[in-house]
């Protein structure tokens, strides 16, 4: 469900103003608000008067809003009104850029996910990466809205930006032109008689880009010589909730898909799932890895817990909080506030944990930095888990030494589709799970 909430902006000077208006009888903790209210307004008038360069009242409240909200966790935050219209024409999947999902982190910009076939990833831009300059200009200090907006720019103009790396000894620069980035959420193809489907995000046109690629798969191979799907969400940064329902509620006849909890009871939302599988039955098989977050965890989750999927790969990312759009009047923009934990049908949060696969699937023979493999728990700020889980160690199936794979968790899935033996030709090393939260 794609949640916005309506409200109204107004200048703190003004709120804390109002209250000598209503002189009725007032707790301790509004006595508080209104000694910190008139904190800020002195603050304000002391900033407007006296910095060294005249500073518009707008751009100090920009800074106030965003400085509050941002503070609260990595993905909470104040966008103007260009920002927010700038997100809208995302959701809708298309919109110019590089096409790399990131946050802030240690004064840098650090890449989440690039999305599929857009400037960034054909650039090689890697999760895990720092941008510490842009176009020769160091980025620390700056916020991450200002980082974004100068990544920005006209389509076809050319941006260079200054990458760290966990493994390289020097930073190195990353030329890149400017483009419209149409999101193709969903894309797919035939693997003998197994249907392969990629979710790289979750936005407007996903659920029907997933009806059209089944349909299309079954005039393809044909209904009944269908042996399975790969649902590949790796590198999958999220998007829209209620996306994420219908994507889920396509592959399950029952059961739940998602809870939401926020800070009152009230609040709590459960979504089920209701009759009718598009894939008939078939076998599923999710893929998942460090940069599927958010959206994406929420239906490997339910396809888990509902037992219609195997989810193999690596351990997510662990987003397990819903933001809220909620619009501010008088041009004022939007708020981006996280409003809720999102749980799945096994009551598990997946909040810092992430979804944990049923069967440990590593990219490759090595161990990867743990730099490279950005998780929600790394983000300074980030919202903690409330009851956390016991660690357990499993066994994680790598290639053999030696031998090449173009995609070794992929082929692991159609192999396990098909009934081989992959596990024969791998190595394994134990790595730490948490551990799954019980069915009540």
């Amino acid at each position: 469900m794609k949640r916005i909430l309506f409200g109204g902006a107004c200048m703190a000077v003004g709120f804390a103003a109002a209250l000598w208006l209503f002189p009725v009888a007032m707790g301790a903790s509004t006595h508080d608000a209104y000694r910190q209210l008139d904190l800020f307004s002195e603050a304000f008038e002391r900033v407007h008067a006296d910095y060294v360069t005249p500073v518009s009242d707008k751009k100090l409240i920009d800074y106030a809003i965003q400085g509050m909200v941002s503070s609260l966790d990595p993905h909470s935050g104040y966008m103007d009104a260009k920002s927010f219209s700038d997100m809208q024409i995302q959701t809708r999947g298309q919109f110019g850029g590089l096409g790399i999902e990131v946050t802030m982190q240690d004064g840098l910009i650090k890449v989440i996910s690039p999305i599929d076939g857009t400037p960034a990833a054909k650039a090689g831009i890697k999760p895990g990466d720092y941008i510490a300059a842009i176009n020769g200009v160091p980025i620390e200090g700056m916020d991450l809205n200002a980082a974004i907006d100068k990544m920005r720019g006209p389509v076809g103009s050319k941006i260079t930006v200054t990458i760290l790396r966990r493994g390289m000894k020097k930073p190195f620069d990353v030329t890149m032109t400017r483009a419209i980035v149409k999101v193709d959420s969903v894309r797919w193809h035939r693997e003998g008689d197994i249907g392969y489907i990629r979710l790289t995000a979750f936005n407007e046109r996903t659920d029907s880009g997933l009806r059209k690629a089944v349909a299309s798969l079954k005039k393809e191979i044909g209904p009944s010589r269908i042996e399975g799907y790969v649902l590949d969400l790796r590198n999958n940064p999220g998007g829209l909730l209620d996306q994420a329902i219908r994507v889920s509620d396509d592959m399950l006849n029952s059961g739940e898909i998602v809870s939401t909890r926020g800070r009152h009871p009230e609040d709590t939302q459960r979504f089920d799932a209701h009759p009718g599988d598009i894939m008939d039955g078939k076998p599923i098989i999710v893929l998942i890895n460090g940069g599927t977050a958010s959206a994406a965890e929420i239906v490997s989750g339910a396809l888990q817990d509902n037992k219609r999927a195997t989810v193999i790969g690596m351990t997510s990312f662990g987003k397990g909080s819903v933001q809220t759009i909620i619009p501010l009047g008088n041009g004022g923009g939007a708020l981006r506030l996280t409003t809720a934990r999102y749980y799945t049908p096994s009551g598990h949060s997946i909040q810092d944990t992430g979804i944990q696969p049923d069967i440990a699937v590593a990219e490759s023979d090595k161990e990867l930095p743990a730099i490279e493999r950005p998780h929600e728990v790394d983000l300074p700020g980030h919202l903690a888990e409330q009851n956390p889980e016991e660690e357990h160690a499993v066994p994680v199936i790598r290639p053999a030494p030696g031998k090449t794979y173009k995609d070794f968790q992929l082929d692991y899935a159609l192999d396990l589709l098909r009934g081989r033996k992959t596990v024969s030709f791998v190595t394994t090393k134990p790595m730490m799970l948490s551990k799954p939260a019980r069915q009540d």
